[in-house]
């Protein structure tokens, strides 16, 4: 939910390349070429270990594929980094492609996605005397001799050149820089022949918006790190690598009202495994209330929120949510949120997780069984909340029987010209399976969301985080047993 859609198509920037293989790793748009990279942070969220997250990239770069909609489909998705500045994970490498490339790098995003964080530790700092000389010397000599003589025109003749009848008083302008093309000229005369407040902003001239950038040091300020949102209140510029590159910090894009202090996440949640039964609803911080609607099926939920969950009849759920109700269980909502809360959708658990939690069963060490063999089947579900974190949920439903395939509904269909009562009978048949086909589409376990106004609510494919780093249920027989009651008092009695 933090991503930002059409972000290509807003800021006019080149498309994503395509999975052709004669697609253009760099295109010019207006005038200028931009690299669309996606950066994954605070992966230290996501599980314990840094190789635990690397086995995690296909299903991150699946999960953006189909945040990005029709238009994820068919792009490579090659620039995909998933880091950490919390514990320093692959943030190295982003810092040298940083160097590497120069230019203009902008971070954009929505707040409190951790931008601030990352650009203190991917920023190149004690770099601003390391520049090639002999690699800027050799790509100088290659320029052309209409080149180097319009570059000396242009030192040789800094000023320029206005009309006589010009009644007003022009500053000197060190930041343009003057050419001796006719285009050039011309946009220098507009620009310094009318005032500043009246001088029409164009698409390319993007700096005028932006601060000045800071005096280059090895070292510099760098931004205050807060999670409280808007602590970013303009863009930040700092130079580095004498001139080769700037590196840009801009505001976050607001998202929610559910944006407060005490949600953020600031280090990994490891929950416990609550059990919701039938006639019961989970209650996160008494601000969100997720309620099966599956009737006789147990579900299994494991919130990895910054929120006091509690599992409780659902009428008593709907009471401590609206605030009609009386309790000692800590609520952050305040007492106006109960009017506002509204179903956000029913969602489904549609996601077949039977191979992951099925256990020794489908274990290759073990029983080795496949998971089509299997007389049940689990399903499972992430629900987002935007801003705090997610909320695994899992449920197990014994496997129905299968929908014939579209080769067996031809033969069972088809009738023998002039038979008319395996015509009749076939009819049958076909009822039979479209209500079967029914069947197959909602036999998926459902659940219900209520939220502040129906909103900051979500689905995605689960990522079984329990099983990286969940809390481990120990067996009784690697239990440590209750020591025995020392007998030193017993036998001083006995003496």
């Amino acid at each position: 939910m933090s991503l930002i859609p059409n972000l290509q198509r807003k800021l006019s920037l080149s498309p994503l390349r395509s999975q052709n293989r004669r697609a253009k790793s760099h295109k010019f748009v207006r005038g200028r070429t931009a690299e669309v990279s996606f950066i994954i942070t605070r992966s230290d969220l996501l599980a314990p270990q840094k190789e635990q997250v690397d086995r995690l990239m296909p299903y991150l770069t699946q999960v953006l594929r189909d945040a990005l909609g029709s238009s994820g489909e068919n792009v490579r998705l090659g620039n995909v980094r998933c880091v950490s500045s919390k514990r320093g994970w692959w943030t190295k490498e982003v810092k040298e492609a940083i160097w590497e490339r120069g230019g203009a790098g902008w971070m954009v995003g929505k707040v409190n996605v951790g931008k601030s964080n990352l650009f203190e530790v991917v920023f190149p700092k004690g770099r601003n005397h390391d520049v090639n000389i002999d690699r800027l010397r050799s790509a100088a000599g290659r320029t052309d001799a209409r080149d180097t003589t319009l570059t000396a025109n242009v030192i040789e003749t800094p000023e320029v050149s206005l009309p006589h009848d010009s009644d007003f008083n022009v500053s000197p302008i060190s930041s343009l820089s003057v050419g001796s093309d006719v285009d050039t000229n011309h946009k220098l005369r507009r620009l310094v022949s009318q005032p500043q407040d009246d001088v029409p902003l164009e698409e390319d001239d993007v700096g005028v918006l932006l601060p000045p950038a800071q005096t280059e040091t090895a070292y510099p300020v760098m931004p205050i790190v807060s999670s409280l949102p808007g602590t970013t209140a303009s863009p930040l510029r700092i130079p580095f690598g004498g001139g080769k590159g700037e590196l840009i910090d801009l505001p976050g894009v607001a998202r929610s009202n559910l944006e407060k202090q005490d949600l953020v996440m600031r280090s990994r949640v490891t929950p416990e495994q609550h059990t919701i039964k039938p006639g019961q609803s989970l209650l996160l911080g008494g601000l969100i209330r997720i309620t099966p609607t599956t009737p006789d099926l147990i579900f299994l939920a494991f919130p990895f929120v910054p929120l006091d969950p509690h599992v409780t009849s659902t009428e008593k759920a709907i009471g401590i949510q609206t605030g009609e109700r009386n309790t000692s269980l800590p609520v952050i909502a305040e007492l106006s949120a109960g009017t506002t809360i509204a179903s956000a959708g029913i969602f489904e658990l549609k996601w077949d997780v039977t191979k992951q939690r099925a256990g020794p069963l489908t274990s290759p060490s073990a029983v080795k069984l496949k998971a089509d063999r299997l007389p049940f089947v689990v399903y499972s579900a992430d629900v987002l909340i935007e801003g705090v974190g997610w909320v695994e949920i899992v449920a197990q439903k014994r496997r129905s029987k299968q929908v014939p395939s579209e080769a067996q509904r031809e033969v069972s269909t088809y009738s023998p010209v002039g038979s008319a009562d395996e015509g009749v009978g076939n009819t049958g048949a076909s009822d039979d399976l479209a209500s079967a086909a029914n069947t197959k589409e909602s036999e998926f376990p459902t659940l219900e969301i209520f939220s502040p106004k129906g909103q900051f609510v979500a689905i995605r494919r689960p990522m079984n985080a329990w099983l990286l780093g969940g809390k481990k249920h120990v067996p009784e027989s690697k239990q440590k047993q209750r020591p025995r009651q020392s007998m030193r008092s017993v036998k001083a009695r006995r003496h």
